[in-house]
């Protein structure tokens, strides 16, 4: 599996989870709201550890270093 996650990209998403899991531990999001904030965070935290995102490769984003060819 191809890294496609760049080092800032990685930081903001992982804290991005942290701080949806601390709103919601809490008590400033619940319900409904609450469960799809934390899926989300739980995707963000996932994809920001293993420095991979399957919408990123559809999309042909890649945050991660460029590799520079030398001719």
């Amino acid at each position: 599996m191809k890294t496609n996650v760049g080092t800032i990209d990685t930081v903001v998403r992982i804290l991005i989870a942290l701080i949806v899991i601390g709103l919601y531990f809490m008590n400033v999001v619940s319900g409904t709201l609450a469960i799809v904030l934390l899926v989300v965070a739980g995707v963000f935290f996932i994809t920001g550890l293993v420095k991979f995102c399957p919408l990123y490769m559809m999309l042909g984003i890649n945050s991660g270093k460029k590799k520079v060819s030398v001719k």
